[in-house]
């Protein structure tokens, strides 16, 4: 009993409360714009993680190209090419956790607002769940551009999703050292279509928050790559 208040007490309902804040102050009553409007503003909270992540990103990038020259200069020697490729590695302390806080956060924002459709948005228990500084919306439209974000086995927006995450896979494997291996060609193939289907499953507003997640994730990407990127050098001879 005590997790199940601590769930609806300080994780569900004050998100519930800034949504339906959002719904009636920012977006005309759409609640698609509420949904984006609340994932963007997760995603500056989740900020410093992100860019903690990015970072990683790029020292992994170079730590690439580090392995690729090892690779090359050392071809004739396996045994001393594993031990420099070693050596590489140590040198780098790459962690995980940051991209694991920001993943973490948003799977619990996305197991609450399946709980905010579970209940019913339109139901006439939503009213003793909002704050006294929060007005009682109505009747809550949950149509966006034509499509009901309530609505479950549906195919375009898990399309979508499928379709984005194939090609943020492509262009990822391909700072990979020596290209992509089978097992990233399987990846390629089934962690999209796992994803497919739970969305599938679930409603539309599922789609649209992890849609608005990955379009934020490529506009901070393509930032960081010129905040922290270092200039390749150049292969050659020197003046």
């Amino acid at each position: 009993m005590i997790l199940i208040d601590i769930w609806q007490t300080l994780l569900y309902q004050p998100l519930f409360n800034v949504l339906i804040w959002i719904y009636n102050n920012w977006t005309e009553h759409s609640l698609g714009w509420a949904i984006i409007y609340l994932t963007v503003m997760l995603r500056l909270v989740l900020l410093p993680f992100t860019l903690v992540t990015e970072k990683n990103k790029a020292a992994n990038e170079q730590l690439y190209g580090e392995i690729e020259r090892v690779a090359k200069e050392l071809h004739n020697d396996p045994i001393v090419q594993k031990q420099e490729i070693r050596k590489i590695l140590r040198k780098r302390h790459v962690n995980p956790w940051a991209k694991l806080v920001v993943l973490g956060v948003q799977i619990l924002v996305l197991a609450l607002l399946y709980q905010v459709f579970l209940q019913g948005l339109n139901s006439k228990g939503i009213y003793q769940l909002l704050y006294e500084f929060v007005q009682y919306p109505g009747r809550i439209n949950t149509m966006f551009h034509g499509f009901n974000l309530a609505e479950t086995h549906t195919f375009i927006g898990p399309a979508v999703v499928m379709i984005a995450l194939m090609l943020e896979i492509y262009f990822e494997s391909r700072s990979y050292p020596h290209g992509a291996t089978r097992s990233d060609l399987m990846y390629f193939l089934i962690f999209p279509a796992i994803v497919f289907i739970v969305l599938w499953y679930l409603p539309v507003v599922k789609s649209l928050f992890v849609l608005t997640s990955m379009a934020f994730s490529v506009i901070i990407h393509q930032f960081s790559k010129i905040i922290f990127s270092r200039p390749k050098k150049k292969e050659g001879h020197g003046h």
